[in-house]
């Protein structure tokens, strides 16, 4: 039995809505502080050392920082009533896994590091995964600073009322350049590992996928003294687009989702003026993709046209295809039999993540726990104690290897491709 269960305890309550039993974890708010407070706690509680870069993410050091780092963890903001495991469970897994390490007297020989990324979820500012992205580089910094949520607020005044300063935004070459490989922990986001009997599997890739928004412009009027003919509605239009986006997934083998509209001015007994949605477009390739989104773009400007309606679309972000370094996802896969926690099932997945992002400068993969429903995004997400416990277990394992010693007596990771290598390596 590991330390996750306590820890599970503390961090479920924060930020969940009494009425629904979601989540509304938005970074740079109070829920977002209380969380980010907790893990600096029990980062700290542990001897870790804890600091944050310009971009608000968060790293807890075991051992001193330096070249060659394990890096672990996930993200503690969520979607608009969101699931209580999405993000968090990785965080607290890391820090679970350490103490579990700890009990085994493991000192690492290469550096230790849990992260806590974020606005991963993307649900205040639009963009997924940017803490990482701008980690990364994938975002200007400037770009970034701009920003607004649905309130106006830009990411950079909300950084600042955080006490947070926005002009230190931006790539963190030198941090990235000390980090060997990094490992999330997640739960599993559809519901593959449990016809498999398998409680941990193995991320293989992650779809590659966009949102876009899109602006309808009509003209607002009276709904009971406008005549259905003289109307410059942009809800029609957008209610066409909606369905094209179902039939276009269905055509490709995609997911295409509209899950945000705003209306102006929002009367209930008004005609809208302007109608801004937001569709989520995802793909097992960049063609099937690229085919889904045209076409939904093709039937938005066509139904805009005939209605009167000025469109105007964005691409507000968008992920290539990701495909998790294979040496280090093969390697892992091993550590996971010998330690009697395998065979761990190798996954694609449609979901973007934190691990997606950086595995373009460096080794990355992913760990999923068994999610026996697949419900995701939801207040119905869930996974079972023991498994988040096997999650823990696992984690540790991986964590021991790449971060210790090889038969050789030099440090694992990077090094050799094999978990028992030869003094050669």
């Amino acid at each position: 039995m590991t330390t996750f269960a306590g820890l599970w305890r503390e961090l479920e309550p924060l930020g969940r809505d009494g009425a629904t039993g979601g989540y509304r974890r938005f970074s740079w708010t109070d829920a977002d502080a209380r969380c980010r407070a907790w893990f600096a706690g029990r980062a700290a509680d542990r001897g870790l050392r804890v600091e944050a870069d310009g971009n608000g993410n968060l790293w807890a050091w075991w051992g001193p920082r330096g070249p060659g780092a394990v890096a672990t963890g996930s993200h503690l903001d969520s979607v608009p009533n969101g699931g209580a495991y999405d993000g968090a469970l990785g965080v607290a897994a890391a820090l679970a896994a350490v103490d579990l390490l700890r009990e085994k007297n493991f000192h690492p020989e290469r550096p230790v590091v849990l992260a806590v990324f974020t606005e991963e979820e993307g649900a205040r500012w639009g963009v997924p995964c940017l803490g990482s992205r701008l980690l990364t580089g994938a975002i200007a910094p400037e770009a970034a600073r701009g920003l607004r949520d649905d309130d106006g607020v830009t990411l950079a005044e909300a950084m600042a009322a955080a006490g947070c300063d926005p002009a230190l935004i931006g790539p963190a070459d030198d941090l990235l350049g000390s980090i060997a490989a990094f490992v999330e922990l997640h739960v599993e986001q559809g519901r593959a590992l449990a016809p498999l009997g398998a409680a941990v599997g193995v991320a293989a890739g992650i779809w590659p996928h966009g949102r876009w928004r899109l602006s309808l412009h009509g003209r607002a009027d009276h709904a009971g003294t406008a005549g259905i003919a003289d109307r410059c509605d942009p809800m029609l239009p957008l209610a066409r687009t909606v369905l094209a986006a179902r039939e276009a997934a269905e055509r490709n083998g995609a997911l295409a989702t509209v899950g945000k509209v705003t209306v102006q001015p929002g009367g209930a007994n008004a005609v809208p003026e302007t109608v801004t949605a937001w569709l989520d477009a995802r793909a097992a390739d960049e063609p099937a993709l690229a085919e889904t989104v045209a076409a939904v773009r093709s039937v938005a400007a066509k139904a805009s046209a005939e209605h009167g309606v000025a469109l105007g679309v964005r691409r507000e972000s968008y992920t290539p295809p990701v495909r998790f370094d294979e040496r280090l996802r093969e390697r892992i896969a091993g550590v996971l039999a010998a330690a009697g926690l395998g065979p761990a099932p190798a996954l694609p997945t449609g979901a973007g993540h934190d691990a997606g992002v950086l595995a373009a400068r460096l080794p990355a993969a992913m760990l999923f726990v068994r999610n026996p429903a697949g419900v995701s995004h939801s207040p119905a997400e869930r996974a079972e104690l023991a498994d988040c416990e096997a999650g823990v277990r696992a984690l540790a394992a991986v964590l021991e290897d790449l971060a210790g010693l090889c038969a050789g007596g030099t440090p694992n990771w990077p090094g050799c491709p094999a978990r028992a290598c030869a003094a050669t390596c």
